[in-house]
């Protein structure tokens, strides 16, 4: 079974960072691609940073600029640095694998909270 763990949400104010740490149980080299995506209130899950199949990284509109994805191979974990958060930025964020081995298959972790406000 696929695990995908999160840890280093939190509670934060205006402008302030964080930065969440994702361990895979598999190799990221299993998947086609990796990366987080998250759930505000009222809002639809989306994908905001990703490594793609090539291992370029992209990011929704709303983040570039403040946050960077980053990875390493030998621990199996993917990263998540947030700068210059924003209340709008309040979401569970998650952990994602993509196409796993090719199969089509995608996997979330469980999500870890990330609330910013005064």
């Amino acid at each position: 079974q696929v695990q995908l763990v999160e840890s280093g949400g939190g509670r934060v104010q205006p402008g302030d960072s964080l930065r969440l740490s994702c361990g895979a149980s598999e190799s990221l080299s299993s998947f086609g691609a990796v990366g987080w995506g998250r759930l505000g209130p009222g809002a639809e899950r989306d994908v905001v940073a990703a490594f793609d199949s090539s291992g370029k990284p992209t990011y929704t509109d709303s983040v570039k600029g403040r946050f960077t994805i980053s990875r390493d191979i030998t621990k199996n974990t993917i990263y998540l640095q947030m700068n210059n958060l924003k209340p709008e930025d309040t979401a569970v964020y998650y952990c994602m694998g993509f196409n796993f081995h090719g199969t089509g298959n995608d996997f979330w972790g469980l999500g870890t909270q990330v609330t910013v406000s005064f």
